[in-house]
């Protein structure tokens, strides 16, 4: 992987975990460096269950890639919300 590989990649990974802050549920209490961990995963995980359904080879902007990276961004950030928050916590 090149430089500019892992720059794009941290780049989309922080696009893809705001964007799954702003769609997840409720207040997310998590540092930057999770959400944009989040994301990247997300990016790969969302690419991964596209092309796997079929819907992610087209000419062009693929939307439904993108709509699906969302949504696991989303559920991402609302799960490490959740764990995140937990941490710490003697019960």
């Amino acid at each position: 992987m090149t430089v500019t590989g892992i720059i794009t990649a941290i780049v989309v990974g922080l696009i893809l975990g705001v964007l799954g802050r702003f769609f997840a549920p409720g207040k997310q209490s998590i540092p930057i460096w999770l959400t944009i961990i989040v994301g990247i995963i997300a990016a790969f995980l969302g690419t991964w269950i596209a092309r796997g359904l079929g819907y992610a080879d087209t000419k062009g902007f693929d939307w439904l890639e993108l709509i699906t990276q969302i949504v696991v961004a989303a559920v991402g950030v609302a799960l490490a919300a959740n764990l995140y928050g937990r941490r710490g916590v003697t019960r």
